[in-house]
């Protein structure tokens, strides 16, 4: 919304033609979706521990894990919504990538929702079952990948390329692609989840991993960088930056209250989310 607001006054105004360089964008948008991790983040942890939504173990885990029972889970909520509000106020609403990227962040989010959900009203620290889990997320992974199978604008787009040789591209075709693509997606959702669900400390790791991804999605989406590094081009991919920058500004936010000792876990709310976010962005 920012970004439109900002081309709108470079019309009168030259100085605001400096919002459409995503470099500048992703930087405002960590820096936007910190402040709103920090401003906000004791709000949702006084209504999560008013809610008595404390974080239930597993009796089968380490003994010395049962010292977390109690502490406010969901903790995710936070950082979907310094990421949804940033994304929404610096992304260029109209690309693609950038949808297709938040709307599966927010619909496996829900699903974690509703699994912690579980966790905490009914008492049962195995939530929702796997098979139901599996399903939601197949859903979701599934569309996500006949979309940018179907949304490719070249077969170059749905081939794969063997790491360290740029030169050997195997193309998948639409059935290869789709199916990489949906396997990429939710064993990277659960691959998170699985790490969070052991030690609590997914976060940092989905911070750098984003930071990462965030210069890959700016050179993919730059046709002279692009060209220059022997990669594919994907017009569009850059602006996954301001979403990668909004993900790493939420979760430094949140480890600012997750840190030991934890006033806050981000349950599979955020856990699944955040590898879903990082699954998608991985195949663009």
């Amino acid at each position: 919304m920012l970004l439109a607001l900002a081309q709108w006054l470079a019309q009168d105004v030259r100085f605001f033609n400096v919002f459409n360089y995503i470099t500048l964008r992703t930087v405002l948008a960590a820096m936007t979706a910190l402040l709103i991790s920090f401003a906000a983040g004791p709000s949702v942890i006084r209504w999560l521990a008013a809610k008595k939504i404390g974080q239930a173990v597993r009796n089968d885990g380490p003994q010395t894990h049962l010292v977390k029972s109690g502490t406010p889970t969901m903790g995710g909520v936070l950082i979907l919504i310094s990421i949804g509000l940033t994304t929404l106020l610096w992304g260029d609403l109209t690309n693609k990538y950038v949808w297709t990227v938040l709307i599966v962040t927010l619909g496996f989010g829900i699903v974690g929702w509703y699994d912690d959900w579980k966790k905490v009203v009914y008492r049962d620290p195995k939530g929702l079952s796997a098979g139901w889990k599996y399903l939601w997320q197949s859903v979701l992974g599934l569309g996500a990948a006949l979309f940018l199978a179907f949304s490719a604008t070249s077969g170059a787009q749905t081939e794969l390329i063997l790491p360290f040789f740029k030169t050997v591209a195997y193309p998948l075709g639409i059935v290869g692609f789709i199916t990489l693509t949906y396997f990429v997606i939710v064993g990277t959702s659960n691959a998170v989840n699985l790490t969070d669900g052991l030690d609590g400390l997914a976060i940092m790791p989905t911070v750098m991993i984003a930071g990462a991804f965030a210069i890959f999605a700016y050179v993919t989406g730059h046709a002279v960088l692009a060209k220059y590094l022997l990669i594919p081009y994907v017009p569009g991919a850059g602006e996954l930056c301001i979403l990668l920058g909004a993900i790493a500004g939420a979760g430094l936010g949140f480890l600012w209250f997750n840190a030991y000792p934890a006033e806050v876990f981000m349950g599979d709310v955020g856990a699944l989310s955040l590898g879903a976010a990082l699954g998608n962005v991985a195949v663009i």
